[in-house]
């Protein structure tokens, strides 16, 4: 689930700590082959929080061919409960299922499961650190757990200051030389600097409140976007902001403020990392070196919601979540980067991440 969801996550945030709502459901296995396919697009459907209802679908872009439920139809069992994200590495996809507490490794090409990661808290994103190192963030845990995905094994623990069990998130991370750097959500205003040689936070930056999601450009300058809190809410609520921060000295080079009230979100760059996209009710899209926030949206508002966003790294297509209205499955719209229609197509209930094979 998104930083949008924030009012959503405190209601039922306790029960994350316990409860799992994944139930094995099993069928008949389906054989997949994608192996020929030069360019392929995963999206994760999160479903609604515990109906245990989250997808996998994928996309070819060539064929404009949508297969959905992959994961289900290849491995006969259910996905799980809010499928967050997705991170792929040398031919194995990693699935994160934030509220079923597990990470799926599948194969890219056939869909099926060649292992997993388990008793995870509440977990986020991963980011690989080499072949036996990645970490994974997590909800609800002042903690970034550090696992050898050669051995699908949770191997020790990033303690992050100022974080409690009940209050802070980790989020995405980018690495700039032998640091990576982590977003801290959940009623949090930081982001992290953590040497992955020591496994240690080094250092920490302040930017607004709650920063939602992290982006690292061709120039070495770290992307950030804050929500600003809600109103009513115990940490406060501000007008949200556009950040770019230099990360080899770790600091603010320039805050882009928005207004109050607005909610920008999923900072994406393209495939030459010069050019920056985000949602913030329409699409926008700023180069990397502007001094200024646009004033006219790359792609207007349809009246619905979109959800998330991602570009194409080869041909520079954006590609647009629609959540529609949470309960029914989702659109994906696929634009050229002059702002072209050029696909559109269903896959499950709120698509929220992306991938690319």
């Amino acid at each position: 689930m998104k930083g949008r969801g924030l009012i959503g996550w405190l209601m039922v945030g306790v029960l994350m700590m316990s409860t799992s709502c994944m139930k094995w459901e099993y069928g008949l296995e389906e054989e997949f082959d994608t192996s020929t396919s030069a360019e392929g697009l995963f999206i994760c459907n999160e479903g609604n929080f515990q109906y245990g209802n989250s997808t996998l679908s994928y996309y070819d872009p060539i064929t404009e061919s949508v297969q959905n439920e992959v994961f289900y139809r290849a491995n006969a069992m259910k996905l799980g409960d809010v499928a967050q994200s997705m991170t792929i590495r040398d031919g194995k996809g990693w699935v994160v299922v934030n509220n079923s507490h597990v990470v799926f490794a599948i194969d890219i090409n056939t869909f099926r499961e060649v292992g997993r990661i388990t008793n995870l808290t509440s977990p986020r994103y991963m980011h690989f650190v080499s072949d036996t190192k990645a970490y994974i963030t997590q909800l609800w845990d002042n903690r970034i757990f550090i696992v050898d995905p050669s051995r699908y094994q949770v191997t020790g623990y990033i303690e992050c200051p100022g974080m409690t069990m009940e209050s802070g998130s980790t989020e995405q991370m980018v690495q700039y030389g032998k640091y990576v750097y982590v977003n801290c959500w959940s009623y949090q205003n930081r982001i992290l600097k953590i040497d992955t040689e020591t496994d240690q936070v080094v250092d920490e930056l302040v930017v607004g409140i709650q920063p939602t999601s992290l982006a690292l450009d061709c120039n070495g300058k770290l992307w950030t976007l804050t929500d600003g809190g809600y109103e009513g809410s115990p940490y406060g609520h501000e007008a949200p902001s556009l950040y770019r921060i230099d990360a080899e000295s770790f600091t603010i080079e320039q805050q882009f403020r928005f207004r109050f009230g607005d909610a920008p979100s999923e900072v994406q760059l393209n495939g030459t990392r010069d050019r920056l996209y985000w949602i913030n009710r329409d699409i926008w899209e700023m180069d990397v070196t502007a001094d200024r926030a646009p004033v006219r949206p790359f792609l207007p508002d349809n009246g619905t919601i979109y959800y998330g966003l991602t570009v194409c790294p080869r041909t520079g297509d954006v590609y647009i979540a629609d959540a529609i209205d949470y309960v029914q499955p989702g659109m994906i719209y696929r634009y050229s980067r002059e702002g072209k229609l050029l696909d559109e197509f269903y896959v499950g209930i709120t698509p929220g991440a992306f991938s690319w094979k």
